[in-house]
């Protein structure tokens, strides 16, 4: 991701989910429509608090396959010793590209009994983040040599990681003003890229970057491929801050022109979204084989 933030370029990312199960050829095989394409795949962590197999393993099969993973690692399922753990394991693996984010509540998933965690927030995870590619945990403990004072941060053994961590942002909640305040937070713990909630209407993305104004990292619009009626009323009813138009959901209505009309939908929010900001972040819901034609279609291919 550092090289595609530093080129000055369009920037396209994409993501695919682990499956309900330990066989994750086909998540491979749809990661596979993205090559060549974009910078980095997000491979999502226990996306929804659905459960399923893990972000990490994820991107270790996507790495082995030759594409570049981004990890998901969320606040929800793990307190500060294991998300820390977990970044040093991805490193050691050679997966450097991190999204860091808070995480849905248990209760929104197949496990509503699930105990969530949340000892850290996506800001805090962040500074976290950071301060182990500098060399020391975030260990803060009374010095039992020294009375009153503390130990803050342990030092890692050898050379520390170097991450290139990424945030979200939801441009369409209501108000916006605690988003954008929180992902100025994000900036200032370490973020340098920014993946955005789906966003369908272009003139609330623009208020939304009016209102941001210029920031150091790309802000990348979210593209969630929409794929019928169905779907788009259930964002409508239950994604906070994600409004389909109606339009867009009459433009589905047909089962038989639905797929064409679908990519020229998204295709359309793409080209419009570009002067807007600096990428996009696909997220095809299992249609990645047709992000190809999307960004075709949208001018965006370079």
């Amino acid at each position: 991701m550092r090289e595609a933030i530093a080129s000055g370029r369009f920037i396209i990312t994409g993501e695919v989910a682990p499956p309900k199960g330990c066989h994750l050829e086909h998540m491979v095989e749809e990661a596979e429509h993205y090559r060549g394409l974009v910078a980095g795949v997000n491979v999502t962590d226990i996306q929804s608090s659905v459960m399923r197999a893990g972000s990490l393993v994820g991107c270790l099969k996507l790495k082995e396959a030759g594409l570049p993973p981004v990890l998901q690692v969320t606040c929800r399922d793990r307190n500060r010793l294991s998300l820390q753990s977990e970044l040093l394991s991805a490193c050691a693996l050679g997966i450097t590209d991190v999204l860091c984010l808070t995480g849905d509540y248990t209760t929104l998933g197949d496990h509503p009994q699930a105990k969530p965690v949340f000892d850290l927030d996506s800001v805090s995870l962040l500074r976290a983040a950071k301060r182990l590619t500098t060399g020391k945990d975030m260990a803060f403990y009374p010095d039992r040599k020294n009375p009153g004072q503390f130990i803050d941060g342990e030092t890692l053994d050898g050379d520390p990681p170097d991450f290139c961590l990424g945030c979200v942002v939801n441009p369409g909640a209501v108000p916006v003003e605690p988003q954008i305040y929180k992902l100025l937070k994000k900036i200032e713990a370490g973020a340098e890229f920014c993946q955005t909630q789906a966003v369908y209407e272009p003139g609330k993305f623009e208020e939304f970057m009016t209102k941001l104004g210029e920031v150091p990292i790309p802000i990348l619009a979210g593209i969630v491929v929409l794929k019928s009626p169905m779907m788009a009323r259930y964002m409508n009813e239950n994604v906070a801050g994600v409004t389909v138009p109606q339009w867009m959901m009459e433009e589905l209505a047909d089962k038989e022109t639905r797929v064409a009309k679908s990519i020229a939908m998204s295709a359309k929010l793409v080209s419009e979204l570009k002067p807007m900001c600096q990428g996009v972040h696909m997220m095809p819901l299992g249609w990645d084989k047709h992000v190809p034609t999307i960004l075709q279609q949208a001018g965006v291919l370079q």
